[in-house]
């Protein structure tokens, strides 16, 4: 007598889709019986999705309008998954390949597949549909760009189209590993297949890549440091007006909600009056593009400390003053940029070559907030002060590579035609090029008079 053979898949099956329609075709025939699960709001919120737009019910209406599934749950916690597949006595547990690996362990219990990406279907097909999905190109196929594409797994109604890099076998290589529908062969093919970039190439060229995204009428998430010259972010950002036009620069952590929540407990007046910030990055760098001419720590690094300083001190800083430690080949591989204000001090110290205890702490004349390394993944924070019984602890969620908060960022920015975020807004994007212009053209060595510069 032949067994019943039961399929079960999950997903949010958020602005349902004929990719959805494939997979849930090609798990259903692996087996005699589809069980779907889609997940509640709460459980996408706790594993990190973000920018989901139907509620749970018309998701699950969604699922059962395609007639492909026999029964349908609601996944509501970590780790149902092993209990659904013992209650339903499911012998097959299918997925699509962007998961490859993660479901392993579910193999004790049942057979684990992952169903190859159908090329092109979310792309081509929702344009048909009327969907609207925001289309991204990557230029450039690095560490960063990698992380890109498995982070935008985590934010509905955005689509990774395609790659460019400067190597014709790498963005290949990148392509096929990503299931991408395009490799292009020029930036302008890449420009062509999608209605927004994502810059991931070295520090020299972002302005280059940025600009003609923007003269071809694409949004533009831009790797930090956006430019070089705060000349040319000006422009960047006059373009994108223009045009009206998405452009923000890629500094995670201005947009998790953990670092946006510590920032204002440190400007609610808890602390008192701050008169002081100090904030470090370092992290050791054997090799790589990091250490190259175009890298070095302030380049690499420093955009985030600056953010801390000026979330919390704002733009009116009256001087810069930086001292570094270059290496051989003339990279900074530690350094120490000091911003004076009217009212407060600052510093922001950064390494590629040196480690230190990476910590925030913001001063206040009442007390003062602590945050650990990595502070840049905002999870904890505390407030201190005179009499340690009133310290206070906050705790926050950050999840994954953190990436994801600016992809969501950015798509809900153009979903809703806002140009201007305060998460992370021009003018501080301009005064964080500014301020790493100015230090990385008077900086000085360890050992020798350190020059203050008026701004």
């Amino acid at each position: 007598m032949h067994k019943t053979q039961n399929v079960i898949t999950y997903g949010t099956f958020d602005l349902f889709h004929e990719g959805h329609v494939r997979l849930l075709e090609r798990a259903r025939s692996l087996g005699d019986r589809l069980i779907v699960g889609v997940t509640t709001d709460n459980y996408d919120a706790a594993r990190g999705k973000l920018n989901v737009e139907q509620t749970l019910m018309e998701r699950i209406e969604n699922v059962r309008r395609s007639g492909l599934a026999d029964e349908v749950l609601i996944e509501e916690y970590e780790g149902q998954k092993i209990n659904d597949i013992q209650q339903y006595e499911v012998d097959i547990f299918a997925i699509g390949s962007d998961w490859e690996g993660k479901f392993d362990y579910l193999s004790e219990y049942c057979d684990v597949v992952y169903l190859e990406r159908t090329k092109g279907v979310s792309s081509t097909l929702l344009r048909s549909q009327g969907t609207d999905l925001i289309e991204i190109g990557i230029v450039g196929a690095g560490r960063i760009a990698e992380r890109f594409v498995s982070e935008s797994l985590f934010v509905s109604g955005v689509h990774v189209e395609g790659v460019f890099s400067r190597t014709r076998e790498r963005t290949i290589d990148f392509a096929e590993r990503h299931s991408l529908e395009i490799a292009a062969k020029s930036y302008e093919e890449l420009l062509e297949s999608c209605n927004a970039i994502y810059v991931a190439t070295p520090h020299t060229s972002h302005y280059k890549y940025a600009k003609a995204a923007l003269s071809a009428g694409k949004h533009v998430l831009c790797e930090k440091p956006i430019t070089l010259a705060s000349s040319e972010t000006d422009e960047l950002y006059q373009l994108a007006s223009d045009r009206s036009l998405v452009l923000i620069e890629a500094v995670k952590t201005a947009y998790a909600p953990g670092f946006q929540r510590m920032v204002a407990l440190a400007k609610s007046g808890s602390i008192g009056q701050v008169r002081s910030v100090e904030a470090t990055f370092t992290k050791l760098v054997s090799g790589g593009r990091e250490m190259e001419r175009d890298g070095g720590s302030i380049l690499e690094l420093s955009s985030y400390p600056l953010l801390a300083i000026l979330k919390v001190l704002g733009l009116n800083y009256d001087e810069i003053s930086a001292m570094s430690y270059k290496g051989q080949t003339g990279v900074d591989l530690f350094s120490k940029i000091d911003l004076i204000y009217p009212h407060a001090i600052a510093s922001a110290r950064v390494g590629i070559g040196v480690k230190s205890e990476g910590d925030l702490v913001i001063s206040g004349t009442k007390g003062y907030l602590y945050a650990p390394a990595p502070w840049w993944k905002t999870e904890h924070c505390e407030l201190r002060f005179e009499d340690s019984r009133e310290n206070r602890n906050f705790y926050f969620k950050f999840d994954g590579d953190g990436l994801r908060y600016e992809i969501a960022e950015f798509a809900t920015m153009i979903k809703n035609s806002t140009f201007q975020t305060y998460k992370l807004s021009p003018a501080e994007s301009k005064a964080i090029t500014e301020i790493q212009q100015v230090a990385l053209s008077n900086a000085r060595r360890f050992g020798a008079s350190i020059e203050s510069v008026k701004v």
